[in-house]
């Protein structure tokens, strides 16, 4: 995966992000690209803003990109290493690579992706880091929540 373009489908995923935290929620965005470069979809982790815990950043992504006929050659861009449960995504519809920008304030299930075929690309991108610390300091008990701690 060329980084330059990951970079620039991060910058999507990044306005998610942000939006997502704007709006109250918290501030992981992604962006699900096609074999061709076309973005299919985008979203952000909608948890808060539709009181929905399964509305994650790359299960909005998924969604607003409609039903595909395969999902090979995509790739899926998140600010943030993807949970389990969005990991999960990612191995049961067989999406191709994975833009992960930043896994330092949560290491997701990236590298289990990317043991069983996943091309995981980490950016640690600064800004998706900044971001999420901010966030992580300024609402911890939302944060707790988000990732199933008590």
């Amino acid at each position: 995966m060329d980084r330059a373009q990951a970079r620039a489908w991060l910058a999507t995923a990044l306005t998610e992000a942000r939006a997502g935290l704007a709006e109250g929620g918290v501030p992981v965005g992604a962006a699900l690209y096609g074999a061709d470069g076309t973005l299919l979809g985008r979203g952000r982790n909608r948890r808060v803003q539709d009181d929905d815990p399964s509305t994650h950043a790359e299960t909005s992504a998924f969604r607003a990109a409609g039903r595909q006929r395969s999902y090979r050659g995509t790739t899926m861009v998140t600010t943030l290493s993807p949970c389990w449960y969005c990991s999960g995504l990612v191995r049961q519809f067989g999406i191709s690579r994975l833009v992960v920008g930043e896994a330092r304030t949560f290491h997701g299930g990236h590298d289990w992706l990317a043991e069983h075929g996943v091309e995981v690309l980490l950016l640690d991108d600064a800004d998706c880091r900044t971001l999420m610390r901010a966030f992580i300091r300024d609402a911890p008990e939302l944060w707790n929540e988000d990732i199933g701690r008590d």
